[in-house]
């Protein structure tokens, strides 16, 4: 039995605080792809004293609720996807998933300017080539098209709903990563007749390592793109 993580002192680099935690499928990374995410990390800390970008500043954090996040997305995506992380904030899930899945083709947009600027430079401060698109989501897509848009902490069901329902030709699936209060959201998309044209299936639930609090990543398809 691992010692709990609030009982440790903090951890002093990504490799120490990756092996506190039993996760399962347990995080499998190269040399390099350590070493790329911890350029990203102390590129988006530094960034942070200037902009609110993340509350997840240490190792433990990032590996606990970042990291994690950004490999159940990727256990959902096939090789060499085109996909768009939405609504980025500090390049999460985006930037990790670019390092862990090299296949990728993966870009990313904020509507925020400042925060655009700021992930801008996070992404070539990190040396990675990743498009950053300083503009909302749905308005990129009638330029472009994608296999899948990538969610996390944006807006309630109904709202991604709303805003996507029209640019369904321009994407196969949303992936979006949800709290507990997910069921709520769904009824009342239900309610307002925004799930009439879509599927939405629970793909993965899973706890938190430092705080238990559930996840659930669900897949979101228009109806008859999805395999019955």
């Amino acid at each position: 039995m691992n010692e709990p993580i609030h009982d440790l002192p903090p951890s002093e680099s990504l490799s120490e605080a990756i092996s506190r935690f039993p996760i399962e499928p347990p995080i499998d990374l190269t040399a390099e792809q350590i070493t790329a995410l911890e350029r990203y990390c102390r590129s988006l800390w530094e960034w942070n004293a200037q902009l609110n970008l993340t509350r997840h500043t240490t190792w433990d954090l990032f590996v606990a609720r970042d990291l994690v996040d950004t490999l159940v997305f990727s256990q959902f995506l096939e090789e060499g996807e085109n996909v768009l992380d939405v609504g980025t904030g500090g390049g999460v899930p985006g930037i990790p998933l670019a390092i862990v899945r090299p296949d990728l083709q993966v870009s990313l947009c904020e509507s925020v300017a400042k925060k655009a600027k700021a992930v801008a430079a996070i992404v070539e401060e990190s040396g990675l080539g990743i498009p950053v698109f300083h503009a909302r989501a749905e308005l990129l897509l009638p330029d472009n098209n994608f296999d899948a848009l990538l969610v996390r902490a944006v807006a309630p069901l109904p709202k991604l709903l709303t805003w996507f329902e029209p640019h369904w030709q321009h994407f196969e699936r949303l992936l979006v990563l949800k709290g507990p209060k997910w069921i709520e959201e769904r009824a009342t998309a239900r309610e307002r007749g925004l799930t009439r044209h879509v599927a939405i299936r629970e793909l993965h639930s899973y706890q938190s390592p430092t705080t238990g609090v559930e996840s659930t990543l669900l897949g979101i398809w228009a109806k008859g793109e999805v395999n019955e």
